[in-house]
C-alpha cells in the first residue's frame, strides 16, 4: 500500500564537478543518511595517497558540486524555494564514494565512480549494496521511488531488495526503421527535466505522465508499459523520423536545455 507521502527520486551523480567550495572540510554527521563508517572505508580503500586531499578539501552542497547535463538541466538555482525545498527532500544520489547523498549534504571535490573497486577489491556497487538497504529501505518504505539510475548504480540497491513501489523510465527514439531506440548517450541530460517535474507535480501514478510536456519532444506512451515482479518500467518516446524534406529531426545536445 502506498502511503499519500510524497516519491522518492533517485538519481546519478555527475562526472562533471564543481571545484573550491567555501563550507568547511567534510566531517562525520554532516551528511543526512548515515553512513560515515562505510564511506571512511571507502576513503581508505579506494583514494589511497589522495585520501588527505579529499578530507582536508573545503565543501559545497551537493547539487551545487554536481554540474553534469542532468543537474544542469535541473537547473537548481533558477528555481524558486519550494521547489528547491522538494528537491532537497525528495531527491537521493547514488555514489562510489559516499553512498547516499542529499543534494544540501556539504562534500568536497572527489572522482570515483560505482564501478571503481572498493573495500575487499570488489566493486563498489556490491559492497555498498547491504549498506544503502540498511538506510534506504526504512527511508522509502511504503513510498513511490522513482528510479532514474543507470545500471551501475541500480545493482548498489537491487529491484529484488526495494520495500517500495519502484518506477523505472526509458527514454526511446522513434526513428521509423520498424524498432524504438534505447537512448544512451543523452539519458543524464533527458532525465533532468523530468526530474523537475517529477518534484513539482509529486507524482506517484506513472500515467500521470501523459501530462507531462519533455523540452525535447519524449512523450508518454502508457501501452510500453511492463510491469515485473518489483518495479514498474514505463517508457517516454520522441519521434525522430525523417520529415519528407529529407532533414533529420532534432536530437537532444546539452546547448538545447541550457
Amino acid at each position: 500500500m502506498v502511503s499519500g507521502r510524497p516519491p522518492v527520486l533517485l538519481v546519478p551523480p555527475s562526472e562533471g564537478k564543481a571545484v573550491g567550495g567555501n563550507g568547511p572540510r567534510w566531517a562525520d554527521a554532516s551528511m543526512r543518511f548515515d553512513l560515515d563508517a562505510a564511506r571512511h572505508q571507502v576513503i581508505r580503500a579506494a583514494l589511497g595517497r589522495d585520501r588527505r586531499r579529499l578530507v582536508e578539501a573545503p565543501t559545497m552542497a551537493a547539487i551545487d558540486r554536481y554540474t553534469g547535463v542532468l543537474y544542469g538541466a535541473l537547473g537548481y538555482r533558477r528555481l524558486d524555494r519550494r521547489m528547491r525545498r522538494r528537491i532537497d527532500t525528495s531527491v537521493i544520489t547514488f555514489s562510489g564514494l559516499w553512498g547516499l547523498v542529499a543534494p544540501t549534504d556539504p562534500i568536497p571535490f572527489y572522482k570515483l565512480k560505482m564501478t571503481a573497486r572498493g573495500p575487499g577489491g570488489g566493486r563498489l556497487a556490491a559492497w555498498w549494496r547491504p549498506r544503502v538497504a540498511a538506510v534506504l529501505d526504512p527511508h522509502v518504505d511504503g513510498r513511490v521511488v522513482w528510479d532514474l539510475l543507470p545500471n551501475e548504480h541500480v545493482a548498489a540497491w537491487p529491484v529484488s531488495d526495494a520495500p517500495a513501489q519502484r518506477i523505472a523510465v526509458r527514454f526511446l527514439d522513434d526513428t521509423g526503421r520498424g524498432s524504438l531506440v534505447t537512448v544512451s548517450h543523452w539519458s543524464k541530460l533527458l532525465k533532468g527535466a523530468l526530474v523537475r517535474h517529477l518534484v513539482e507535480t509529486r507524482l506517484t501514478d506513472p500515467d500521470g505522465l501523459a501530462a507531462f510536456t519533455h523540452p525535447e519532444g519524449y512523450v508518454y506512451r502508457p501501452e510500453l508499459t511492463v510491469t515485473e515482479p518489483h518495479r514498474t518500467v514505463v517508457a517516454l518516446v520522441a519521434d525522430r523520423r525523417e520529415p519528407v524534406n529529407g532533414k533529420a529531426r532534432p536530437v537532444p545536445t546539452a546547448a538545447s536545455t541550457a
